[in-house]
């Protein structure tokens, strides 16, 4: 499965949390140690805020560890609000446009895990894709196809509930077509200003998911696996949750798509 890490609060060098920790993404590119899959090698991808409305994106089929792009980017850009993904692909080619993040306006989406048997189903899952956004579908993998479907359930005014509404229609084509699991993901959304995360499995497998507020940094990183070894003060978020990240502030909600999949 795919790596990434987020970070939301005062303004700090990219390389503050891709590269330069102990454990930071780039390590665990092709060290993880809470993955199925310890190389993450097809892909990476960095999208960031600044001045403007809708992010910087960048995104290469390269492993992380081996770009100098990369750790140059890092190294020169500063961001208040920012995502990185390193991907491990569950099917699909390894290409550009299946690097992680994707955007749509000013939302960022970024995706660890899987949709079983999605291979078995793709044609229905991009049918759940309305016509006026389809032009957003770029690649070919799951986890676009789940942040278009959570666009055109109401993301922008419903975060919380376009995301359960969403996972609940794929849930519910792996439960007719595909294969367990139905449903796995950690799962990083933004708005620009807030850092939305959630964690979940429709069997007991969850991804692993972390967040540490920086008394230094005046900000907070979210991530799939702690930065450094022996760090103190990283929280694991609880399984089936929906957690907003503003400012030092947590807030946590029950995250049960499971329930609207058994209603349909």
């Amino acid at each position: 499965m795919c790596r990434w890490a987020a970070y939301v609060g005062e303004p700090i060098f990219l390389e503050e949390i891709v590269s330069r920790p102990g454990h930071s993404l780039i390590h665990q590119s092709h060290g993880a140690t809470q993955g199925h899959t310890a190389i993450n090698a097809d892909g990476f991808g960095i999208a960031w805020y600044g001045e403007k409305e809708e992010p910087g994106i960048f995104r290469d089929v390269l492993p992380a560890w081996s770009d100098p792009n990369l750790k140059s980017l890092t190294a020169l850009v500063k961001s208040h609000l920012f995502m990185a993904h390193v991907r491990a692909s569950t099917g699909t080619a390894t290409s550009r446009n299946n690097c992680h993040p994707f955007a749509w306006k000013n939302w960022t989406f970024m995706h660890n895990g899987q949709v079983g048997g999605y291979e078995h189903f793709r044609r229905e899952a991009d049918m759940l894709i309305p016509d006026a956004l389809y032009p957003w579908r770029r690649g070919a993998t799951d986890s676009e196809a789940l942040f278009l479907i959570t666009v055109s359930e109401g993301l922008e005014t419903d975060p919380l509930g376009a995301m359960e509404r969403a996972s609940a229609r794929l849930i519910t084509l792996a439960r007719q077509k595909g294969a367990h699991p139905h449903l796995r993901m950690t799962a990083a959304l933004s708005d620009g200003k807030r850092l939305f995360a959630v964690r979940y499995s429709s069997d007991e497998r969850t991804p692993s998911l972390y967040h540490r507020w920086s008394e230094t940094r005046l900000g907070r990183a979210v991530v799939s696996e702690p930065l450094e070894d022996m760090q103190v003060g990283w929280e694991e978020v609880p399984p089936n949750s929906f957690c907003v990240f503003e400012g030092n502030q947590v807030e946590r909600f029950d995250f049960y798509p499971c329930r609207l999949a058994s209603a349909a």
